[in-house]
């Protein structure tokens, strides 16, 4: 069970991760979308596990592994927008969130 202070960093990481992909996401997924569905931070604060979706791209498998090739520029970049709020940066890892996929899959099933 998370506690209330792991819930607000995960809402805290995920809006400026967020935000970062809106300014330099193309980088990672041109002519694409990428977003932060849910993060999930650790309960010493340290390690951060952040799902994305990924919209209008060929293999969203390789758009995730672009993300997490860049994991320490993206570091650097939340550490920058978080220093006053955090103390320590956790390290990120990035999964493809395939919720919508399976959602969209069973409501074929259904009609």
């Amino acid at each position: 069970m998370e506690t209330t202070r792991q819930k607000k960093v995960a809402r805290l990481i995920q809006k400026e991760i967020a935000d970062i992909f809106i300014l330099s996401g193309s980088s990672y997924n041109p002519g694409g979308l990428t977003t932060v569905t849910q993060v999930r931070v650790s309960p010493d604060l340290s390690h951060a596990k952040v799902y994305l979706s990924v919209f209008k791209a060929q293999s969203p498998d390789k758009v995730v592994e672009k993300v997490n090739d860049a994991t320490k520029e993206i570091r650097l970049k939340l550490g920058n927008k978080v220093r006053h709020q955090l103390r320590i940066v956790p390290h990120l890892d990035f999964y493809l969130d395939d919720s919508l996929d399976y959602y969209e899959k069973i409501d074929n099933l259904l009609k």
